[in-house]
């Protein structure tokens, strides 16, 4: 037997031309797709510096973007009554692992509300993102109480 599956979307415009869901629910579990730091309007907050073939050359904006991705994933959870309390698990997927190593512990702490997250948490290295100015995105695992 098939168990109901609950779904939420932000309605930015990459979630019809990929044809996903921002998370999806099944029993106590969300699952959450990688989330970005976009705006409510779809619009990329803290946007990279990019060189002329179109590629970063400047992270600086990696803070930023981190603390608007935990903003969004938050959205998302409030949208089944979850929080980040809920979160057992994380992905950061970045292009540049120093300055994300460099941003993370500040902003995960201050997104948590606390000096040790209680989740699982992985940081890994990509050659691209979705988006060119993008320098990060961040998948999620949440449990809901039983």
């Amino acid at each position: 037997m098939n168990s109901p599956k609950k779904i939420a979307n932000f309605g930015v415009p990459w979630e019809n031309a990929y044809g996903y869901s921002q998370a999806v629910q099944v029993k106590d579990i969300i699952y959450v797709s990688g989330q970005l730091s976009h705006d409510k309007e779809g619009n990329l907050v803290a946007p990279a510096k990019l060189d002329s073939a179109g590629r970063p050359i400047d992270f600086s904006s990696m803070e930023a973007q981190m603390r608007q991705t935990y903003i969004n994933a938050a959205a998302v959870l409030a949208k089944f009554g979850a929080s980040l309390d809920e979160v057992v698990e994380e992905t950061l997927y970045v292009l540049d692992v120093d300055a994300a190593f460099a941003a993370a512990g500040k902003v995960r702490k201050e997104m948590y509300g606390t000096e040790m997250p209680q989740c699982a948490s992985n940081l890994i290295g990509v050659s691209r993102l979705a988006f060119p100015e993008q320098l990060i995105e961040v998948t999620f695992r949440a449990v809901l109480p039983s």
